[in-house]
């Protein structure tokens, strides 16, 4: 039991925890303390100095005071003092509030004036000397508006830790300033939105606001000056109450126009969620508060690439080919047409010639019915999801060792681990709110981090320690380590004693893993491996967060795997603040295979060859289940240039672009008897389909995604489908009654029902207990308990013990020799998702990010002679693509990092890529590619504008510095005059900047 205190408040005794902030348990306690400056989730400012209270007769901020037990809150005897702390807001900021976009019933300054009761302002409003900042694509900043709470700058420097954002307290007129004093669109701002979320007032609004929001605030500026005016000369006579009474009845008009939608982000595996602000099918705003995992923290995609979903292009009607071209159909004909085709390859060459491959953008009630329909209505297990392409080793590694293939915690549980290691992830731009937990902790309480990766991207250029291992070598350093915590005696004895199995057989597979020869392979100094292991041996939990630059290996699952050994030799599974976390790409790749989209397994990762399991899913679908083995991705294109797979419906994928050696895909899509391709926009592997089906995107669809924590939350509709599209599980119901099946599902609620009923780890998952900002983590009992942290009793093996499972390191494919001198590596960017269909399509991604790049080292480009914006062309063994170079410290020597936000096959980086594949899943391997490279054109044209945010200087800073805005002559601190023996500050920022 958590030890309590009492503290009396207003004469009223309560029980709180010791050292927690004041102002928490005041708010908790409804006391009605105003507050602008302070944010649960930003703690402690001290700006605003409204919080005031007296505690034992001396006047203190509540949001600088810790209790420690036994204190006299007084809240009434220092109201005066609050008011002068209001007045001075105000003189900063112009109350317009009937005709400002921002008056939506959060106005924090507006609500907190009102409250309060104040009704004149005898110091006026004084405009700053400053113009309206403008040069963002997505915000504005008006610094006449701003009351330099600090609000944005907190967000920045110590929540998302861009560390862009700052007060000049050394004006005359202080003011936000972004990287020291450039316009925030040429500053190293990455547009993740937090700064405009928090802002208390409408200093910073997001551009699709502005003039939209409220019944008039869209009239011109010469009508609109006037009105302000006039409204400034009554307030002397009739007080600030009236005018209060107005702008509240007008957005209570406003309630009537806008509508606030839950959702859940579209893009990666982190699993954001947040409220989408509309207008008839305007996209007002993004607003995130209550997401479980991400509370008012979005990246540039999440808060503001949404554009897409009103694209002029998204396919509105199905399609069917008519030689060289497509024309429009109906729904009935289209359906009637795929059921024929099918049917007819069906009785000709057998179920096993046709694939279907799921969507991991798509919904899990989606990935549901794909299954379903491949092995219940075709007879087939062919069906895959691109966790194929990369998430599949990282699901083996946990497999093999400790029984489930998911995130063994939550991201709060990386944010309390003393130390974070991070293998082959950008985790800064691949999952850029994961990335802002582990700066948070990394800054403000010191903890550690590890960080191995090829390029020095932004986690290395913030490790504790970066070191970059050769290509492919990962698992030898990984396995060192093991070796080296058994060797100097640092392992966890009595957790292997007590929970895991084959110690001794693995200690002797290790033999070979020495200091010398890790050294030797991976080209790291055996000091610094060294170290990395001690640093590992003595932190008190660590995390291991992997991706990409692991997983898209020959050796991705065995990598994965020494992962998962490394932390069960020191003890870090089961239990908080610890553990293995695969980062998942997309926002449901973790979904699309929990419910079955997966050739080898049904929904719950319950085994296709398992008689029980079989005779289960005949009884509830009526229909005998196929025996032969399915195929995955890679064996399925394998399977049509043989000529044994003759038909393929793919659902939601850019299959053509993304899988490896695009070359050999598209000439697969070619030999295809009968090809489906279901999709929001007719994408470039749609050019090869013969029927094309219009499908709703995230925001026209109900339904559920799985995060990267294995987390399971409800998306709700936003706008009707547009056009004809419909959501892809109407489309999949479509296909199947069709050919004959009687589904007869009206809400994805129904398709989950039916799969918590047959699936042991969802037996408690429901809509109702989803419904809202509620979330399961699977496994979840049949009473809807869940399961944030695996393996607190027991691991996922009848034993209940984990698994060691020796691995041996073989050389990666695709070698360097002479003429292919380059190693290719590649990946994602922050502002682009994928191949940047959806992204593209967002004006201001398009103007930060116009077009794919290559990074070339300093080095490098001096011995090729690229300059910054030359055309170059890479070359494989396989094929070429023609990009413009940036000459970049990120990456050194003869490795370059190619992105993979291309749409034209000339810039693709899988037509470079080779088919190898990682022996146990086919993932491809991606990550090992040789290539040469060519200057074809050394006259510079920037591939990069020079207001990408990667250009910016950041400055950075504890918080606010709060001691430089008291330290000025023009402020008067109402606690500094007042001393006690108490401790009166949270040991944050504060106490930093004091000393």
């Amino acid at each position: 039991m958590q030890e309590v205190v009492d503290v009396t408040i207003a004469g009223v005794k309560h029980q709180v925890q010791p050292n927690e902030l004041l102002i928490d348990v005041l708010n908790r306690v409804n006391a009605n303390i105003p507050q602008v400056c302070y944010h649960p989730m930003l703690g402690t400012i001290g700006t605003c100095d409204l919080c005031l209270v007296k505690v034992d007769g001396a006047t203190r901020r509540a949001c600088e005071f810790t209790v420690a037990g036994g204190e006299e809150v007084t809240l009434t005897a220092v109201a005066s003092e609050r008011e002068g702390s209001a007045q001075r807001l105000l003189v900063n900021h112009d109350l317009y509030c009937t005709i400002c976009d921002n008056n939506n019933s959060d106005c924090v300054l507006h609500n907190t004036v009102r409250d309060m009761g104040i009704n004149d302002q005898p110091v006026p409003y004084r405009p700053k000397p400053y113009d309206i900042d403008d040069s963002h694509p997505f915000y504005r900043y008006d610094p006449s508006q701003c009351i330099l709470c600090g609000r944005c700058v907190q967000a920045c420097q110590e929540l998302q830790v861009n560390e862009t954002l700052s007060i000049d307290w050394s004006l005359p007129i202080p003011r936000v300033v972004f990287d020291g004093g450039v316009p925030a669109g040429e500053s190293s701002c990455v547009s993740c939105g937090h700064c405009v979320t928090v802002c208390p007032c409408n200093a910073l609004m997001e551009k699709s606001m502005i003039g939209k929001a409220g019944l008039a605030t869209n009239i011109k500026p010469k009508v609109r000056e006037p009105m302000i005016s006039l409204t400034k000369a009554l307030e002397p006579a009739i007080g600030l109450k009236p005018i209060f009474a107005l702008s509240e009845m007008e957005e209570r008009l406003r309630r009537q126009l806008v509508k606030k939608t839950k959702t859940v982000c579209t893009y990666c595996g982190v699993g954001c969620s947040f409220d989408i602000w509309t207008k008839g099918r305007s996209i007002l705003k993004v607003n995130p508060e209550h997401g479980p995992m991400n509370g008012i923290s979005t990246c540039v995609k999440g808060k503001f690439a949404w554009d897409y979903v009103n694209s002029t292009d998204r396919l509105a009607h199905p399609l069917i080919r008519e030689g060289e071209h497509f024309r429009q159909a109906t729904w009935e004909e289209a359906f009637r047409f795929i059921a024929d085709s099918l049917q007819a390859i069906i009785d000709r060459d057998g179920p096993d010639a046709v694939g279907v491959i799921a969507s991991s953008k798509c919904t899990n009630e989606e990935a549901f019915l794909a299954q379903k329909l491949a092995r219940a209505v075709i007879g087939t297990h062919n069906v895959d999801n691109c966790s194929r392409y990369c998430q599949s080793p990282a699901t083996m590694g946990l497999w093999r060792t400790v029984g489930y293939g998911g995130d063994s915690g939550s991201v709060k549980d990386i944010e309390a681990s003393d130390l974070v290691l991070i293998v082959g992830s950008n985790t800064a731009e691949s999952h850029p709110v994961i990335a802002t937990r582990v700066k948070r902790a990394h800054k403000s309480r010191g903890q550690k981090l590890i960080v191995a990766d090829l390029r020095k991207h932004e986690m290395a250029q913030r490790a504790d320690i970066w070191f970059a291992p050769r290509p492919g070598t990962d698992l030898v350093w990984l396995s060192a380590a093991s070796k080296y915590l058994f060797d100097h005696d640092y392992q966890d004895a009595a957790f292997l004693a007590q929970h895991v199995e084959n110690v001794e057989e693995f200690r002797a597979s290790l033999e070979t893993f020495t200091l010398p020869y890790a050294a030797e392979i991976t080209g790291v100094p055996e000091a610094k491996l060294v170290e990395v292991f001690e640093a590992l041996a003595h932190a008190r939990s660590f995390s291991v967060l992997w991706a990409m630059g692991v997983t898209q290996h020959t050796a991705g699952s065995d990598t994965s795997t020494a992962i998962a050994n490394l932390l069960l030799v020191s003890g870090n599974f089961g239990k908080p603040g610890c553990g293995a976390y695969p980062l998942r790409g997309h926002n449901n790749v973790q979904g699309a295979s929990d419910f079955g989209a997966m050739p080898t397994y049904f929904p719950g990762y319950e085994k296709v060859g398992d008689p029980e399991v079989v005779a289960k899913y005949e009884a509830a679908w009526g229909v005998t289940i196929p025996t032969t083995q399915g195929l995955d991705n890679h064996q399925m294109v394998d399977a049509i240039h043989a000529g044994s797979l003759k038909a393929l419906l793919l659902t939601g994928e850019e299959m053509g672009l993304v899988d490896a050696n695009s070359t050999v895909v598209q000439d697969a899509f070619r030999k295809l008897e009968f090809f489906v391709v279901q999709d929001i926009f007719f994408s470039n592997t749609a050019r090869f389909a013969d029927v094309v089906l219009p499908a709703s995107p995230s925001l026209e669809k109900e339904g559920t995604f799985t995060s990267t924590e294995r987390r399971i939350q409800r998306l709700y509709r936003v706008f009707d489908p547009l056009a004809e599209s419909r959501p892809d599980w109407m489309i999949t119901q479509g296909i199947a009654r069709a050919m004959g099946a009687s589904w007869n599902y009206s809400h994805p609620s129904e398709i989950m029902a039916e799969a918590a009923g047959l699936t042991e780890i969802f037996a408690g998952v429901s809509y109702e207990r989803l419904e809202g900002y509620r979330s399961l983590q699977w496994p979840v009992a049949e009473d809807g308990s869940d399961s944030p942290v695996l393996y607190l009793d027991r691991f996922h093996f009848p034993s209940g013990k984990a698994r060691f499972h020796p691995v041996s390191f073989h050389s990666p494919t695709d070698e360097l020799d002479e003429e292919y001198d380059i190693h290719v590596n590649n990946g994602r960017l922050l502002e682009h998702f994928h191949e940047g269909n959806m992204t593209y399509r967002v004006a201001g991604i398009a103007h930060m990010t116009p077009e794919p790049f290559v990074e070339v080292s300093p080095e490098l480009a001096k011995e090729r002679g690229v300059v910054d914006g030359s055309l170059v062309r890479l070359t494989s063994r396989r094929g070429s693509v023609k990009v413009r170079a940036v000459i970049t410290d990120r990456v050194h020597g003869k490795q370059v990092y190619l992105p993979m936000n291309a749409q034209q096959n000339e810039m693709a980086v899988n037509f470079l890529t080779s088919s190898e594949v990682d022996s146990a899943t086919h993932t491809p391997a991606y990550k090992e590619l040789a290539a040469k490279l060519e200057v074809l054109d050394a006259t510079p044209r920037r591939a990069l504008p020079r207001h990408n945010f990667r250009y910016g200087q950041r400055t950075p800073q504890r918080g606010v510095n709060i001691v430089a805005k008291r330290s000025r002559s023009d402020y008067r601190d109402p606690v500094a005059a007042e001393i006690s023996t108490r401790p009166t500050s949270v040991p944050t920022q504060v106490d930093d900047e004091r000393k």
